[in-house]
Protein backbone atom coordinates (compact mmCIF):
# COMPACT_ATOMS: atom_id res chain seq x y z
CA UNK A 1 0.00 0.00 0.00
CA UNK A 2 1.52 3.41 -0.65
CA UNK A 3 2.81 5.05 2.03
CA UNK A 4 4.32 8.95 1.64
CA UNK A 5 6.31 8.94 4.86
CA UNK A 6 10.07 8.75 3.21
CA UNK A 7 9.01 12.43 1.52
CA UNK A 8 9.67 13.82 4.56
CA UNK A 9 12.96 11.69 5.56
CA UNK A 10 15.59 14.01 7.58
CA UNK A 11 18.12 15.35 5.36
CA UNK A 12 21.61 13.54 7.06
CA UNK A 13 19.77 10.36 6.71
CA UNK A 14 18.51 10.92 2.96
CA UNK A 15 21.85 11.87 1.84
CA UNK A 16 22.72 8.46 3.84
CA UNK A 17 20.86 6.69 2.27
CA UNK A 18 21.47 7.87 -1.25
CA UNK A 19 25.20 7.79 -0.61
CA UNK A 20 24.71 4.01 0.28
CA UNK A 21 21.97 3.30 -2.72
CA UNK A 22 24.61 5.29 -5.14
CA UNK A 23 27.49 2.70 -3.91
CA UNK A 24 25.37 -0.63 -3.88
CA UNK A 25 24.08 0.96 -8.03
CA UNK A 26 27.65 1.31 -9.20
CA UNK A 27 28.64 -2.27 -7.44
CA UNK A 28 25.71 -3.56 -9.35
CA UNK A 29 27.05 -2.03 -12.53
CA UNK A 30 30.59 -2.74 -12.50
CA UNK A 31 29.89 -6.87 -11.49
CA UNK A 32 26.79 -7.24 -13.86
CA UNK A 33 27.00 -5.01 -16.88
CA UNK A 34 30.25 -5.07 -18.96
CA UNK A 35 30.15 -1.50 -20.86
CA UNK A 36 29.91 0.11 -17.28
CA UNK A 37 32.84 -1.88 -16.23
CA UNK A 38 34.94 -1.21 -19.48
CA UNK A 39 34.30 2.89 -19.23
CA UNK A 40 34.77 2.33 -15.13
CA UNK A 41 38.55 1.02 -16.43
CA UNK A 42 39.08 3.65 -19.06
CA UNK A 43 38.60 6.20 -16.29
CA UNK A 44 40.47 4.24 -13.57
CA UNK A 45 37.88 3.90 -11.36
CA UNK A 46 36.38 1.07 -9.15
CA UNK A 47 33.20 0.33 -7.73
CA UNK A 48 34.96 1.11 -4.57
CA UNK A 49 36.18 4.90 -5.30
CA UNK A 50 32.91 6.40 -4.68
CA UNK A 51 33.48 7.65 -1.04
CA UNK A 52 30.96 10.65 -0.65
CA UNK A 53 28.09 12.09 -2.76
CA UNK A 54 30.34 14.38 -3.89
CA UNK A 55 32.71 12.03 -5.66
CA UNK A 56 29.87 10.60 -8.36
CA UNK A 57 31.46 14.09 -10.06
CA UNK A 58 34.30 11.25 -11.22
CA UNK A 59 31.65 9.03 -12.57
CA UNK A 60 31.09 8.79 -16.86
CA UNK A 61 27.16 9.90 -18.03
CA UNK A 62 25.23 7.49 -19.73
CA UNK A 63 23.53 9.23 -22.79
CA UNK A 64 20.90 8.22 -25.34
CA UNK A 65 23.64 7.01 -27.41
CA UNK A 66 24.43 4.38 -24.91
CA UNK A 67 21.30 2.36 -25.06
CA UNK A 68 21.38 2.44 -29.04
CA UNK A 69 24.73 1.61 -29.04
CA UNK A 70 24.08 -1.40 -26.77
CA UNK A 71 20.47 -2.28 -28.44
CA UNK A 72 18.29 -4.35 -27.31
CA UNK A 73 19.20 -5.55 -24.06
CA UNK A 74 23.50 -4.87 -23.66
CA UNK A 75 22.57 -2.77 -20.44
CA UNK A 76 20.47 -4.61 -18.34
CA UNK A 77 21.94 -6.21 -15.45
CA UNK A 78 19.63 -9.58 -14.96
CA UNK A 79 19.38 -12.47 -17.45
CA UNK A 80 16.33 -12.21 -20.23
CA UNK A 81 14.00 -14.34 -18.02
CA UNK A 82 14.03 -12.40 -14.90
CA UNK A 83 12.54 -9.50 -17.06
CA UNK A 84 8.62 -8.78 -16.74
CA UNK A 85 8.12 -6.00 -18.77
CA UNK A 86 9.77 -4.24 -22.11
CA UNK A 87 9.45 -0.96 -23.42
CA UNK A 88 11.05 1.04 -26.11
CA UNK A 89 10.97 4.32 -27.86
CA UNK A 90 9.38 4.64 -31.57
CA UNK A 91 13.20 4.75 -32.95
CA UNK A 92 11.89 7.19 -35.50
CA UNK A 93 15.49 8.93 -35.01
CA UNK A 94 17.34 5.64 -35.82
CA UNK A 95 17.38 2.44 -33.15
CA UNK A 96 15.03 2.57 -30.48
CA UNK A 97 16.15 2.70 -26.71
CA UNK A 98 15.02 -0.32 -24.58
CA UNK A 99 14.21 0.18 -21.29
CA UNK A 100 13.33 -3.39 -18.99
CA UNK A 101 11.97 -4.27 -15.56
CA UNK A 102 11.97 -7.02 -13.15
CA UNK A 103 9.44 -7.62 -10.77
CA UNK A 104 11.61 -5.40 -8.49
CA UNK A 105 11.26 -2.49 -10.88
CA UNK A 106 7.56 -2.84 -11.51
CA UNK A 107 6.89 -2.43 -8.04
CA UNK A 108 9.07 0.44 -7.49
CA UNK A 109 7.91 2.64 -10.57
CA UNK A 110 4.01 1.60 -8.92
CA UNK A 111 4.95 2.93 -5.84
CA UNK A 112 6.76 6.22 -7.06
CA UNK A 113 3.98 7.57 -9.75
CA UNK A 114 1.06 6.65 -6.72
CA UNK A 115 3.30 8.74 -4.99
CA UNK A 116 3.13 11.37 -7.56
CA UNK A 117 -0.51 11.01 -8.22
CA UNK A 118 -1.03 11.61 -4.05
CA UNK A 119 1.23 14.99 -4.16
CA UNK A 120 -1.05 15.36 -7.55
CA UNK A 121 -4.29 15.46 -5.67
CA UNK A 122 -5.75 12.11 -6.24
CA UNK A 123 -6.91 10.14 -3.47
CA UNK A 124 -8.53 6.56 -2.99
CA UNK A 125 -11.80 6.21 -4.67
CA UNK A 126 -11.41 8.74 -7.52
CA UNK A 127 -12.09 7.83 -11.05
CA UNK A 128 -8.80 8.19 -13.23
CA UNK A 129 -9.35 8.80 -17.46
CA UNK A 130 -6.03 7.51 -17.83
CA UNK A 131 -5.64 9.03 -21.82
CA UNK A 132 -1.72 8.33 -21.63
CA UNK A 133 -1.09 5.95 -24.73
CA UNK A 134 -0.88 2.12 -23.94
CA UNK A 135 2.09 -0.04 -25.38
CA UNK A 136 5.78 0.26 -25.85
CA UNK A 137 5.82 4.04 -24.39
CA UNK A 138 6.11 3.82 -20.96
CA UNK A 139 2.80 6.75 -20.15
CA UNK A 140 0.08 4.40 -19.66
CA UNK A 141 0.70 1.49 -18.27
CA UNK A 142 3.08 3.21 -15.61
CA UNK A 143 0.79 5.89 -14.79
CA UNK A 144 -2.29 3.09 -14.77
CA UNK A 145 0.02 0.74 -12.08
CA UNK A 146 0.70 3.82 -9.82
CA UNK A 147 -3.23 4.80 -10.11
CA UNK A 148 -4.49 1.23 -9.06
CA UNK A 149 -1.84 1.39 -6.45
CA UNK A 150 -2.86 4.42 -4.54
CA UNK A 151 -6.85 3.12 -4.96
CA UNK A 152 -7.77 5.28 -7.40
CA UNK A 153 -10.28 3.31 -10.27
CA UNK A 154 -8.69 3.41 -13.24
CA UNK A 155 -10.53 3.89 -16.93
CA UNK A 156 -7.66 2.97 -19.27
CA UNK A 157 -8.66 4.91 -22.56
CA UNK A 158 -4.98 5.19 -23.68
CA UNK A 159 -4.63 8.24 -26.29
CA UNK A 160 -6.68 9.28 -29.29
CA UNK A 161 -9.75 8.80 -30.24
CA UNK A 162 -10.38 12.01 -29.19
CA UNK A 163 -14.52 11.78 -29.65
CA UNK A 164 -14.90 8.17 -27.59
CA UNK A 165 -12.62 10.05 -24.67
CA UNK A 166 -14.88 13.03 -24.66
CA UNK A 167 -17.72 10.20 -25.09
CA UNK A 168 -16.62 8.41 -21.26
CA UNK A 169 -16.21 11.65 -19.43
CA UNK A 170 -19.71 12.49 -19.94
CA UNK A 171 -20.81 9.15 -19.38
CA UNK A 172 -18.37 8.29 -16.36
CA UNK A 173 -17.89 11.23 -14.64
CA UNK A 174 -14.42 11.26 -13.77
CA UNK A 175 -12.52 13.07 -11.64
CA UNK A 176 -8.94 12.63 -12.55
CA UNK A 177 -7.55 12.86 -16.08
CA UNK A 178 -3.85 12.53 -17.29
CA UNK A 179 -2.21 12.95 -20.77
CA UNK A 180 0.05 15.05 -22.20
CA UNK A 181 -1.06 19.45 -21.74
CA UNK A 182 -1.42 19.09 -25.47
CA UNK A 183 -4.35 16.93 -25.83
CA UNK A 184 -5.84 18.36 -22.53
CA UNK A 185 -6.31 21.14 -24.44
CA UNK A 186 -7.60 19.15 -27.34
CA UNK A 187 -10.63 17.52 -25.08
CA UNK A 188 -10.50 21.09 -23.84
CA UNK A 189 -12.22 22.04 -27.70
CA UNK A 190 -13.90 18.82 -27.74
CA UNK A 191 -15.67 19.29 -24.94
CA UNK A 192 -16.77 22.96 -25.87
CA UNK A 193 -18.25 22.26 -28.83
CA UNK A 194 -20.48 19.08 -26.72
CA UNK A 195 -21.57 22.83 -25.04
CA UNK A 196 -19.91 21.76 -21.99
CA UNK A 197 -18.26 23.93 -19.53
CA UNK A 198 -16.55 23.64 -16.73
CA UNK A 199 -19.30 23.45 -14.33
CA UNK A 200 -21.32 20.96 -16.68
CA UNK A 201 -17.21 18.28 -16.09
CA UNK A 202 -16.84 16.29 -13.05
CA UNK A 203 -13.03 16.38 -13.31
CA UNK A 204 -11.15 18.07 -10.48
CA UNK A 205 -7.55 17.38 -11.45
CA UNK A 206 -4.94 16.88 -14.15
CA UNK A 207 -2.00 15.20 -13.96
CA UNK A 208 0.07 16.88 -17.07
CA UNK A 209 3.48 15.61 -18.67
CA UNK A 210 5.46 13.87 -21.41
CA UNK A 211 6.17 17.15 -22.59
CA UNK A 212 7.01 20.71 -21.84
CA UNK A 213 4.39 23.68 -21.05
CA UNK A 214 4.03 26.63 -20.23
CA UNK A 215 3.10 28.28 -16.74
CA UNK A 216 0.07 29.95 -19.60
CA UNK A 217 -0.79 26.62 -20.82
CA UNK A 218 -1.88 25.40 -17.09
CA UNK A 219 -4.21 28.51 -16.55
CA UNK A 220 -5.45 27.60 -20.02
CA UNK A 221 -6.22 23.95 -19.27
CA UNK A 222 -7.71 24.87 -15.54
CA UNK A 223 -9.48 27.87 -16.76
CA UNK A 224 -11.26 25.71 -19.69
CA UNK A 225 -11.58 22.29 -17.87
CA UNK A 226 -11.87 23.05 -14.39
CA UNK A 227 -9.24 20.95 -12.65
CA UNK A 228 -6.27 21.74 -10.73
CA UNK A 229 -3.29 20.82 -13.12
CA UNK A 230 -0.02 19.67 -12.23
CA UNK A 231 3.16 18.29 -13.59
CA UNK A 232 4.60 14.78 -13.70
CA UNK A 233 7.93 14.11 -14.98
CA UNK A 234 9.57 11.00 -15.77
CA UNK A 235 11.59 9.57 -18.67
CA UNK A 236 11.80 5.88 -19.34
CA UNK A 237 15.31 5.91 -19.57
CA UNK A 238 15.40 6.33 -15.88
CA UNK A 239 11.52 4.48 -14.95
CA UNK A 240 9.15 6.49 -16.80
CA UNK A 241 6.59 8.50 -15.04
CA UNK A 242 6.78 9.33 -11.40
CA UNK A 243 10.72 10.87 -10.92
CA UNK A 244 8.75 13.80 -9.78
CA UNK A 245 5.39 15.82 -9.27
CA UNK A 246 4.30 19.39 -8.47
CA UNK A 247 2.28 19.09 -4.79
CA UNK A 248 -1.34 20.62 -5.92
CA UNK A 249 -1.54 22.73 -3.26
CA UNK A 250 1.95 24.56 -4.72
CA UNK A 251 1.99 24.32 -8.29
CA UNK A 252 5.63 25.55 -8.13
CA UNK A 253 8.56 22.79 -8.88
CA UNK A 254 7.83 19.16 -9.04
CA UNK A 255 9.29 17.45 -6.02
CA UNK A 256 12.33 14.65 -6.50
CA UNK A 257 11.82 11.61 -5.19
CA UNK A 258 15.13 11.48 -4.33
CA UNK A 259 15.31 8.13 -2.29
CA UNK A 260 15.24 6.63 -5.79
CA UNK A 261 16.35 9.03 -8.40
CA UNK A 262 19.64 11.06 -7.48
CA UNK A 263 19.59 14.45 -9.30
CA UNK A 264 22.52 16.32 -10.53
CA UNK A 265 22.76 20.13 -12.78
CA UNK A 266 25.55 20.12 -15.01
CA UNK A 267 26.58 22.46 -17.26
CA UNK A 268 25.43 21.78 -20.60
CA UNK A 269 29.22 22.12 -22.19
CA UNK A 270 31.32 21.01 -19.40
CA UNK A 271 29.34 18.80 -17.60
CA UNK A 272 30.53 20.64 -14.68
CA UNK A 273 27.86 19.42 -11.55
CA UNK A 274 26.23 23.57 -10.74
CA UNK A 275 25.14 24.45 -7.50
CA UNK A 276 21.40 24.26 -6.66
CA UNK A 277 19.49 27.46 -7.93
CA UNK A 278 21.63 27.42 -11.42
CA UNK A 279 19.95 26.62 -14.67
CA UNK A 280 21.62 23.25 -16.30
CA UNK A 281 21.20 19.85 -17.73
CA UNK A 282 19.36 17.93 -15.44
CA UNK A 283 21.40 14.39 -14.95
CA UNK A 284 19.68 11.88 -13.06
CA UNK A 285 20.66 7.95 -11.78
CA UNK A 286 18.32 5.21 -10.80
CA UNK A 287 19.07 4.28 -7.34
CA UNK A 288 16.79 1.61 -6.85
CA UNK A 289 16.29 -0.03 -10.45
CA UNK A 290 17.79 -3.74 -10.60
CA UNK A 291 16.96 -4.85 -14.09
CA UNK A 292 18.53 -1.89 -15.82
CA UNK A 293 20.03 1.01 -13.35
CA UNK A 294 21.29 4.20 -15.13
CA UNK A 295 24.46 6.14 -13.85
CA UNK A 296 24.41 9.73 -14.63
CA UNK A 297 21.73 9.86 -17.11
CA UNK A 298 21.81 12.40 -19.32
CA UNK A 299 18.77 13.37 -20.00
CA UNK A 300 19.06 16.96 -22.24
CA UNK A 301 16.52 18.57 -20.09
CA UNK A 302 17.37 22.41 -18.85
CA UNK A 303 16.19 22.92 -15.65
CA UNK A 304 17.06 24.09 -11.91
CA UNK A 305 17.21 22.34 -8.22
CA UNK A 306 15.18 23.94 -5.76
CA UNK A 307 16.52 22.80 -2.35
CA UNK A 308 13.67 21.68 0.59
CA UNK A 309 11.94 21.53 3.06
CA UNK A 310 9.54 24.25 3.02
CA UNK A 311 5.67 24.61 4.10
CA UNK A 312 4.64 21.00 2.71
CA UNK A 313 7.24 19.43 5.14
CA UNK A 314 9.22 17.72 1.94
CA UNK A 315 12.48 17.08 2.65
CA UNK A 316 13.32 16.16 -1.09
CA UNK A 317 14.70 19.10 -3.48
CA UNK A 318 12.25 20.14 -6.43
CA UNK A 319 13.33 20.92 -10.14
CA UNK A 320 11.97 23.63 -11.69
CA UNK A 321 10.10 23.81 -15.03
CA UNK A 322 11.76 22.44 -17.67
CA UNK A 323 12.99 25.43 -19.92
CA UNK A 324 13.51 22.82 -22.66
CA UNK A 325 15.71 20.36 -24.18
CA UNK A 326 19.59 20.71 -25.27
CA UNK A 327 19.02 19.11 -27.71
CA UNK A 328 15.87 21.84 -28.99
CA UNK A 329 17.98 24.69 -27.94
CA UNK A 330 17.46 27.05 -30.97
CA UNK A 331 20.90 28.81 -32.22
CA UNK A 332 19.45 31.97 -34.37
CA UNK A 333 22.12 34.46 -35.27
CA UNK A 334 23.63 33.85 -32.18
CA UNK A 335 21.14 34.07 -29.77
CA UNK A 336 20.13 30.86 -27.80
CA UNK A 337 15.82 30.21 -27.43
CA UNK A 338 13.82 27.41 -26.42
CA UNK A 339 9.98 27.00 -27.52
CA UNK A 340 8.80 27.35 -24.06
CA UNK A 341 10.04 31.06 -24.14
CA UNK A 342 8.67 31.62 -27.21
CA UNK A 343 5.32 30.17 -25.77
CA UNK A 344 5.30 32.09 -22.76
CA UNK A 345 5.83 35.60 -24.77
CA UNK A 346 2.90 34.72 -26.60
CA UNK A 347 0.17 34.57 -23.58
CA UNK A 348 0.53 38.06 -23.76
CA UNK A 349 -1.89 38.29 -26.92
CA UNK A 350 -5.51 37.73 -26.04
CA UNK A 351 -6.11 36.82 -30.09
CA UNK A 352 -3.37 33.77 -30.48
CA UNK A 353 -4.36 30.61 -29.09
CA UNK A 354 -1.34 27.72 -27.47
CA UNK A 355 -1.16 26.22 -30.63
CA UNK A 356 2.09 26.76 -32.52
CA UNK A 357 4.60 25.20 -34.81
CA UNK A 358 8.53 26.52 -35.05
CA UNK A 359 9.60 25.59 -38.71
CA UNK A 360 13.62 25.86 -39.30
CA UNK A 361 15.19 26.50 -42.76
CA UNK A 362 18.15 27.73 -43.86
CA UNK A 363 17.49 28.73 -47.99
CA UNK A 364 20.27 31.50 -47.51
CA UNK A 365 23.47 31.23 -45.69
CA UNK A 366 21.43 31.90 -42.38
CA UNK A 367 18.82 29.78 -40.18
CA UNK A 368 15.40 31.26 -40.65
CA UNK A 369 12.77 30.63 -38.42
CA UNK A 370 9.11 30.57 -39.04
CA UNK A 371 6.72 30.92 -36.16
CA UNK A 372 2.92 29.68 -37.25
CA UNK A 373 0.80 30.02 -34.54
CA UNK A 374 -3.21 30.22 -34.52
CA UNK A 375 -5.23 32.94 -33.98
CA UNK A 376 -8.86 34.56 -33.77
CA UNK A 377 -7.81 37.29 -35.74
CA UNK A 378 -5.39 36.76 -38.73
CA UNK A 379 -4.17 40.21 -40.34
CA UNK A 380 -1.18 41.86 -40.88
CA UNK A 381 -0.73 44.38 -37.92
CA UNK A 382 -1.35 41.34 -35.58
CA UNK A 383 1.46 39.60 -37.19
CA UNK A 384 3.97 42.14 -37.46
CA UNK A 385 3.59 43.13 -33.87
CA UNK A 386 3.80 39.66 -32.36
CA UNK A 387 7.21 39.64 -34.72
CA UNK A 388 8.27 42.84 -32.53
CA UNK A 389 7.31 41.64 -29.44
CA UNK A 390 9.50 38.60 -29.54
CA UNK A 391 12.58 40.29 -30.79
CA UNK A 392 12.39 42.88 -27.65
CA UNK A 393 11.65 39.91 -25.30
CA UNK A 394 13.93 37.34 -26.54
CA UNK A 395 16.41 38.89 -29.18
CA UNK A 396 15.23 36.69 -31.97
CA UNK A 397 14.32 38.19 -35.04
CA UNK A 398 11.66 35.39 -36.94
CA UNK A 399 8.63 35.40 -39.73
CA UNK A 400 5.22 35.03 -38.38
CA UNK A 401 2.29 33.05 -39.96
CA UNK A 402 -0.82 33.69 -38.49
CA UNK A 403 -3.28 30.64 -38.67
CA UNK A 404 -6.82 30.07 -37.95
CA UNK A 405 -8.24 27.90 -35.22
CA UNK A 406 -7.69 24.26 -35.57
CA UNK A 407 -5.25 24.68 -38.48
CA UNK A 408 -2.34 23.33 -36.88
CA UNK A 409 -1.39 19.84 -35.73
CA UNK A 410 -2.90 18.26 -32.62
CA UNK A 411 -1.49 15.55 -30.18
CA UNK A 412 -3.77 12.47 -30.10
CA UNK A 413 -2.21 11.61 -26.90
CA UNK A 414 1.44 11.58 -27.52
CA UNK A 415 3.76 14.02 -27.55
CA UNK A 416 3.44 17.19 -29.57
CA UNK A 417 6.49 18.12 -32.29
CA UNK A 418 6.55 21.74 -31.83
CA UNK A 419 9.99 22.33 -33.69
CA UNK A 420 10.07 21.18 -37.51
CA UNK A 421 12.97 21.22 -38.89
CA UNK A 422 13.87 21.96 -42.59
CA UNK A 423 17.47 22.76 -43.06
CA UNK A 424 19.33 21.59 -45.80
CA UNK A 425 22.35 20.05 -44.70
CA UNK A 426 25.43 22.31 -45.36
Amino acid sequence: MFNPAAEALPLPDLRALQLQQLRDTIARLYDRVLAYRARFGQLGLSADDLRSLDDLRHYPFTRKSDLRDHYPFGLFSVPRAELRRVHASSGTSGKATVVGYDAHDLDVFAEVVARSLHAAGVRPGMLFHNAYGYGLFTGGLGVHAGAERLGAGVIPVSGGGTERQVQLIEDFEPEVISCTPSYALVLADALARRGHTPQTLSLKYAVLGAEPWSDAMRVEVQDRLGVQATNIYGLSEIMGPGVSNEDVTEQRGSYLWEDHFYPEIVHPETGEPLPDGEFGVLVLTSMTRTAMPLLRYWTGDITRLLPGPNATGRTMRRMDRIRGRSDDMIILRGVNVYPTQIEAALVHFSELQPHYQLVLTNAGPLDELLLRVESTRVDAPLQDEVIRVLKEQLGVTLTCELCGPGELPRSEGGKLQRVVDRRAAR
